[in-house]
């Protein structure tokens, strides 16, 4: 049977290996120039940068997909923990380290408020647990219908959720201080939210972050990339890159063939890895989609961003691998971007600065620094060169007065990244660089279908569908949809 994946991030790769795997002849269409979606790298002058994701978190998820294949990740790249996983600056007062080792969080905590400690473990025992319950009885299941996701065992747990309440709130009633709560409140970052509107079930990213730790394969993200390329291609999986999909051509509710720039392809089922609201709004007629222009534009979106990737002729010691800058009136921070009346590009934001060259030393030159900057912004908002250069500058003033470093002096390398290369290079809708954000309405049964419900043989995979955004969750999609296909087709 002839299953054409379209789109190579994570979602695709992952589908169209597993799904070669059991005996489907598998063909990936790709419209850029190499593999990984999102996760695209962009080199130059020695400078090697991830452009996508860049945070190896949840390494049981990544194990559960390789064993699929009998493989570890340890067979194809080597994976290191960081230490510290990742340094806070609080505006200009304060700096701290999130460590690797539980107890000296258990530490930092009790340095930020009274009896910290007590209320972190309080806390990270609730949030293990609901990461535990949602790995087994939720992640890793599709929902179609009210009645799978109110399970028995759901509705057992379900008062332990509080799905009622935002993470703001939770977050609040535990802790006193403003650092604390920025700590404990950032990890929802990893799912594209806010805190005030991320329901408080989420605060299972903390067990994530703080306690399973942050990881770094050697090489970079791309080296995962490269893995899932390989292991599709040998079970046979044919690719082809530079070819843009223009139509999804449909007869009597069926897929029957797929038009792209170069040509078409007769497929006997496909799956789509490229963005959703552009797949559903472009590539398929009005009555053969499933979500209309009404649906797409009363989402609440996922942030776009603004990156800078920068190659610099030293080193910057006072970085770590992953920094948070995090500005005091981060709130209002969050209304730029998931506020539609508020929307801009933010006077004061917060932002973060990944240097995989402290880890990495193929990332950059001896003696340089690679550092990967993203400013997120809220989608949709005008992008142009004055726009990006201006801000550019505001961040730059900030981070060197931090860092009380000049940095700008030590450029080799300097490419800007914005909403209007995420649509021009990933179709993204409004220029989002994540998808639909984690709100209560956008979570579990209530994000897009993993299968088309007016095409029979069309189905979907990555950071739209449920379970979400992230690479470890585009994983789970993908591994949820071929069992749907296997169960469907393979008869």
């Amino acid at each position: 049977m002839k299953v054409t994946v379209v789109g190579s991030g994570f979602g695709g790769l992952s589908a169209a290996a597993l799904l070669a795997k059991d005996g489907f002849d598998v063909t990936v269409i790709e419209k850029n120039e190499q593999p990984g979606g999102r996760a695209s790298v962009y080199a130059d002058k020695d400078f090697y940068f991830d452009m996508g994701p860049s945070w190896y978190l949840m390494p049981d998820v990544y194990e559960n997909f390789y064993a699929e294949f009998g493989k570890k990740p340890e067979d194809f790249f080597q994976l290191e923990k960081l230490d510290p996983s990742y340094r806070i600056f609080f505006g200009d007062k304060k700096l701290v380290d999130v460590a690797s080792d539980i107890e000296k969080n258990y530490e930092l905590f009790d340095s930020l408020e009274e009896n910290g400690a007590e209320k972190l473990k309080e806390y990270l025992k609730s949030s293990e647990e609901l990461y535990e319950f949602s790995l087994h009885e939720m992640l890793y299941k599709d929902y179609r219908s009210i009645l799978d996701f109110l399970n028995g065992k759901l509705l057992l747990r379900g008062y332990k959720l509080n799905i009622w309440e935002n993470l703001q709130h939770y977050v609040n009633k535990k802790f006193e201080s403003d650092e604390a709560r920025k700590i404990l409140e950032y990890a929802i970052g990893f799912l594209g939210g806010s805190p005030a509107n991320t329901p408080s079930f989420y605060h299972l990213m903390s067990h994530v972050d703080l306690t399973m730790g942050v990881f770094y394969p050697q090489g970079g993200m791309r080296k995962v990339v490269d893995s899932m390329y390989k292991l599709a291609q040998s079970y046979g999986v044919e690719f082809h890159f530079n070819e843009s999909v223009e139509l999804l051509e449909i007869h009597e509710h069926k897929l029957k063939r797929i038009i792209t720039n170069k040509g078409a392809y007769d497929t006997d089922l496909a799956i789509i890895n490229a963005d959703y609201a552009h797949s559903e709004l472009d590539l398929l007629t009005k009555d053969n989609r499933t979500y209309d222009e009404k649906y797409w534009d009363s989402r609440v979106m996922a942030p776009s961003a603004m990156v800078v990737y920068l190659g610099v002729d030293r080193q910057f010691e006072k970085l770590v691998h992953h920094n948070l800058f995090l500005d005091e009136d981060w709130e209002h921070g969050f209304d730029t971007i998931f506020d539609p009346k508020k929307a801009a590009w933010p006077e004061n934001p917060s932002y973060y600065v990944n240097v995989p060259s402290r880890t990495d030393k193929s990332a950059a030159p001896s003696g340089s620094d690679t550092l990967f900057l993203l400013i997120p912004l809220a989608p949709g908002l005008e992008d142009t060169p004055q726009l990006r250069e201006s801000f550019y500058d505001m961040i730059m003033d900030d981070l060197e007065s931090k860092l009380g470093e000049n940095i700008r002096d030590h450029i080799v390398v300097k490419r800007i990244f914005a909403l209007n290369d995420f649509k021009e290079r990933y179709n993204a809708y409004k220029g989002t660089a994540l998808g639909l954000s984690h709100t209560l309405r956008q979570s579990a049964l209530w994000r897009p279908a993993h299968q088309s419900k007016k095409v029979k043989n069309l189905f979907y995979s990555g950071h739209y569908t449920h379970p979400g955004i992230g690479v470890p969750m585009t994983l789970i999609s993908s591994q949820i949809v071929a069992e749907e296909i296997k169960d469907q087709f393979s008869k």
